[in-house]
């Protein structure tokens, strides 16, 4: 899977509530979380993020609760990808749960202009590719199992068309 898109840069730490504030968890509907993503560090991220943008974090993206929400108005947003240093280890279950790509790159992404700057990722080999400077960066790819998981949409789908292969 190949996806290109604009950049949005968020630090180390990002956590559940700051993608998703608690306020709006009455609602598990993706469209209906997207129109809060971010919010309460980015009042108009919402209004900025197209689908196919790609978000850039830091250190422990996803740290915090262990609530869905935070990849599902990711996903609802229309967010291609997420790529970051390293994912708290529930969000990274939750991701790949929904079906939303995500991959570790330990390289820190220079040079990037929020917002403007496209990048291409490359999920089975692992790559991101800067496209303004060219540089590319070296991710850890997912296993194909992983990756059938994410290409089928979540792994209720996944399990769905594994049961329906065996009929």
């Amino acid at each position: 899977m190949i996806f290109e898109g604009k950049a949005w840069l968020f630090g180390d730490n990002i956590d559940t509530d700051a993608i998703i504030a608690a306020r709006y968890l009455s609602t598990t509907d993706p469209k209906e979380l997207a129109n809060y993503l971010m919010e309460d560090i980015r009042p108009d991220f919402p209004s900025q993020v197209s689908a196919g943008d790609i978000l850039v974090g830091g250190e422990n993206f996803g740290c915090g609760s262990s609530r869905e929400h935070a990849p599902l108005a990711i996903k609802g947003a229309g967010v291609s990808c997420v790529v970051a240093r390293s994912f708290a280890r529930i969000f990274y279950r939750n991701a790949i749960n929904i079906g939303l790509p995500i991959l570790e790159c330990q390289e820190e992404l220079s040079d990037l202009n929020n917002g403007s700057d496209l990048l291409k990722v490359d999920l089975e080999q692992g790559l991101v590719t800067h496209l303004r400077t060219g540089k590319i960066y070296k991710a850890e790819p997912f296993p194909p199992f992983m990756q059938d998981i994410i290409n089928r949409g979540g792994l209720v789908e996944y399990v769905k068309s594994r049961i329906n292969d065996l009929k």
